[in-house]
């Protein structure tokens, strides 16, 4: 376990990382990249790794970067950050806030924004780094900083794994992540067991049979066949989950017709479905399947449906042990400002990277918001109103106690084992 004297030895330099992670934070926000686009990310956090004498890889899974911190004989931890950004327009009216505009993945140009908080982890990350180079007297081991492409498509972790990743590696013992929240900054939240939902997007086609909107006789409506199945499908989560369990099933899009006088021959609808556990995951889209089958077939509908199950993100499991170990080297550090995290709905792919490897891992929070800012709508009982959340195109953790908390949490983490 961390001791608390060692960590602050090693932490008593923030004073001298405090002015280039800020400067680099609102770069870093200014300039946010797509999914697998992080070029410019990659190339900064590549230069500054070489030029603290890391073992640097880079270009792992497209854009993934790994370096290698070894000091003398001891454990080895990896420690994870994500490094891409939103097709989201910013609306923060912050000075160094986000003007830039990418294509996506279809072609089309889009708003760039660091919506949920990347350009934090990576600087929380690099600034861990350079305060374990410089404190290496104050501990012996390895520590490996990896800088994870395309999280928000949940392939990032996958493809750098496919892509060698284990062979650029020493031996793993544990794997760390943590995630800026919608949370008072200076507050850190640790839950061992589920902690992020598994999530998996569904695209369903409908088919039916055209016609003119003055002969329904002659069609089977590909409207009306949605709408049902969306009614329908409503009563999975609460009619078929057991209420012990938690399963959240959305219909985000439903796409069908051309005009108004036209019946549409087919429609599609586009699910999102968020799970803790595969049982209730293979519920839930078994239950999805049966209804829209049964619906087609009470409709007439001439084709079956078509089901495509697209991003997948895993379940995020923290282990017991790891998560006690952190647990309680964090609260020496940060004292009752270590919280218990509330089960998060949110989903990840970090944890491809452990489960790959074959090592234990635990994931963690910490806040963004400005404390007063969230205590006055607590008080109000206005948080939902008040607080943006990730994603939201005026969500931006302000910058201190933010990124120091971040940059403490890893390292203290990290030397609960180096």
């Amino acid at each position: 376990m961390a001791d608390q004297p060692r960590a602050q030895s090693i932490l008593d330099a923030l004073s001298s990382t405090r002015e280039w992670q800020a400067d680099l934070y609102r770069d870093l926000h200014q300039h946010p990249e797509l999914s697998h686009q992080e070029h410019r990310t990659s190339k900064l956090v590549t230069e500054r790794l070489r030029g603290l004498g890391l073992d640097v890889h880079d270009g792992i899974g497209g854009t993934g970067v790994v370096g290698i911190l070894r000091n003398g004989d001891g454990p080895t931890v990896l420690a994870r950050a994500d490094m891409d950004a939103l097709p989201v327009a910013e609306a923060t009216g912050l000075p160094y806030a986000s003007t830039e505009q990418a294509q996506d993945r279809s072609g089309t140009t889009v708003p760039v924004m660091h919506a949920c908080g990347h350009d934090v982890h990576v600087t929380c990350l690099l600034g861990a780094v350079e305060l374990l180079s410089r404190g290496t007297g104050h501990w012996s081991g390895t520590f490996v900083a990896l800088f994870q492409p395309a999280e928000e498509f949940g392939d990032g972790a996958a493809r750098m794994v496919d892509d060698g990743l284990a062979g650029v590696l020493p031996p793993i013992d544990v794997a760390l992540s943590q995630h800026v929240l919608p949370a008072p900054s200076g507050i850190v939240g640790t839950r061992s067991g589920p902690v992020l939902s598994a999530a998996d997007s569904m695209r369903i086609t409908l088919y039916g049979r055209g016609a003119h909107g003055s002969m329904p006789q002659a069609a089977v409506d590909a409207v009306v066949l949605a709408a049902s199945v969306v009614m329908r499908l409503q009563t999975v989560v609460a009619r078929e989950v057991a209420p012990t369990d938690i399963a959240v099933l959305t219909i985000g899009a439903l796409h069908a017709g051309t005009k108004s006088n036209v019946i549409a021959d087919s429609s599609t609808l586009e699910l999102n479905i968020r799970t803790y556990s595969d049982q209730v995951r293979d519920k839930v889209l078994g239950a999805i399947r049966r209804i829209v089958e049964a619906e087609c077939q009470a409709a007439g509908s001439p084709r079956p449906p078509e089901f495509e199950l697209y991003d997948h993100f895993p379940p995020t499991i923290n282990d017991d042990a790891v998560t006690a170990r952190v647990t309680d080297a964090l609260t020496g550090f940060f004292g009752d400002r270590l919280v218990q995290l509330p089960l998060q709905p949110a989903s990840e792919d970090f944890s491809d990277i452990p489960r790959a490897l074959g090592v234990p891992y635990t994931y963690w929070g910490f806040g963004g918001i400005d404390p007063e800012r969230y205590q006055r709508a607590e008080a109000e009982g206005r948080i939902d109103q008040d607080i943006p959340v990730n994603h939201s195109p005026t969500f931006a953790p302000v910058m201190q106690p933010t990124l120091d908390t971040g940059t403490e949490a890893l390292v203290v983490a990290a030397l609960a084992w180096l």
